[in-house]
């Protein structure tokens, strides 16, 4: 079947800001080089299952590669857990595939509906960065087809500054064609869970500082419309994969069982302003009171991972307007700074549906890779607010200031002045970039607002 094509509107989970593209759906690979023999005017972008929330798989005027038809399981070493995958297999097939013979993906987000590709040209993170890094510190090596024609092999090992160029690199450097990593393996498919209530942001803190060793997978909720002496009240959950002595006589039967709910389809008509202030202040005391119902217990894959993917477009519950997700990362010793953040989110009455604080661990040799050691908090907002860019640019300075930065897969707004001060390697990026590029072949919305 040859490759579709079509003019359409192309935009982020956020859907604040669609433009238009002609977009191709190849269905081999040697379709998906074709692309780049005659290259478009305003460039290429790859895109996978649209989950990025800004601009970075938009292509204005240019022409945008959707790769999920190139999602085939190339090779497993059942004995080492290392599988090869196109970039357009996501990371629910890798779930549902690998699950069942007792392998789970190192470093999955908060959903599972995006792909390998896509996690590497965002250099994803999960729950468990503080113990395991990023998805790039589990890949073995990749295939990146260059705008040239050129289908190179490269990892950690081989080419690393291509490598890690690419890690991070937004799609920028060359189209992922395939990729080698390495799957954690797990005894059982659910995950036993440890529950507790914060009753501010320092207790918060002071307990994921002291108690997120013992555990692989931590994150908390936090309360942004909680103010005084409740100033950031969360509630923190941690687990790890559980082992088949912690499951019921039922389960044990069937350690490794996996079969993820379809989702529940939203709506068809959304009341405007569903997720307002009070709605939101109404959801935040409810869930905060829930955090003491059930203190520990096990949960499936689903459940802990991805409580998100059980209703399909969620997106769409924020209305016409869409909505901005915002994380950043701060540097050890800015808890201050985080706290400062915190308070100025809560005075300003920014009601958000899900803000969630992690921990990171070290960061990788990413040059545009975001997790760093850390805090990241993570937030979403209603597009459209009044006075919300302002209070967000102010907020882009505060953290350029503590020495930290802002998600790229996630923006849709930043000032591109401040992309060399967040990202100090950009101009290395840069460099390596041109050497593979020099055409500017592979483009999108993103790089040409920040001027990449």
């Amino acid at each position: 079947m040859p490759a579709e094509r079509g003019r359409r509107l192309v935009a982020g989970w956020g859907n604040t800001a669609p433009t238009a593209a002609d977009v191709v759906a190849p269905q081999s690979r040697r379709e998906l080089a074709d692309l780049l023999v005659t290259p478009p005017r305003r460039g290429l972008i790859a895109r996978g299952l649209g989950r990025s929330y800004g601009d970075v798989a938009q292509n204005a005027g240019g022409v945008v590669a959707d790769c999920t038809a190139l999602d085939r399981v190339v090779g497993f070493d059942g004995e080492s857990g290392v599988v090869t995958v196109e970039g357009g297999a996501s990371i629910d097939t890798l779930l549902r595939t690998f699950v069942p013979l007792g392998w789970f993906v190192p470093v999955t987000p908060g959903t599972r509906y995006v792909t390998v590709a896509g996690c590497v040209a965002n250099d994803v993170h999960g729950k468990n960065h503080h113990v395991d890094g990023s998805f790039a510190d589990h890949v073995v090596s990749l295939l990146l087809q260059l705008p040239d024609g050129e289908v190179v092999e490269i990892g950690p090992e081989r080419r690393p500054d291509l490598y890690w160029a690419t890690v991070g690199g937004l799609g920028l450097t060359g189209l992922i064609v395939e990729v080698t990593l390495r799957l954690l393996p797990v005894r059982t498919s659910l995950v036993r869970v440890d529950r507790e209530r914060a009753s501010d942001l320092d207790d918060l803190m002071a307990r994921m500082a002291g108690g997120d060793h013992r555990y692989r997978y931590s994150v908390a909720w936090i309360d942004l419309l909680a103010s005084g002496r409740a100033l950031g009240r969360a509630v923190l959950t941690r687990g790890d994969h559980a082992e088949p002595s912690d499951l019921p006589a039922r389960a044990a039967r069937h350690p490794l069982a996996f079969s993820p709910r379809s989702p529940l389809p939203t709506p068809p008509v959304v009341p405007p302003h569903l997720l307002n202030r009070w709605s939101i202040k109404a959801f935040n005391e409810l869930w905060f009171r829930k955090g003491n119902d059930r203190p520990e217990g096990l949960e499936t894959i689903g459940a802990f991972f991805h409580p998100l993917d059980g209703v399909a477009a969620w997106n769409r519950l924020y209305g016409p307007q869409g909505f901005l997700q915002y994380q950043f990362v701060l540097p050890p010793g800015e808890e201050a700074t985080l706290r400062a953040i915190v308070e100025r989110l809560a005075c300003e009455r920014v009601a958000s549906f899900l803000a969630v604080l992690k921990r990171f661990g070290d960061g990788n040799a990413g040059l545009l890779s975001f997790p760093m050691k850390g805090w990241t908090l993570a937030l979403d907002v209603p597009a459209g607010g009044s006075g919300l860019d302002a209070l967000l640019d102010q907020l882009d300075g505060v953290v350029a200031d503590a020495g930290g930065r802002v998600y790229l897969a996630k923006d849709a707004r930043l000032a591109p002045e401040l992309m060399p001060v967040m990202y100090p390697r950009l101009e290395r990026w840069r460099q390596i970039r041109a050497e593979v590029d020099p055409a500017g072949i592979l483009m999108s919305d993103l790089a040409r607002r920040l001027g990449l």
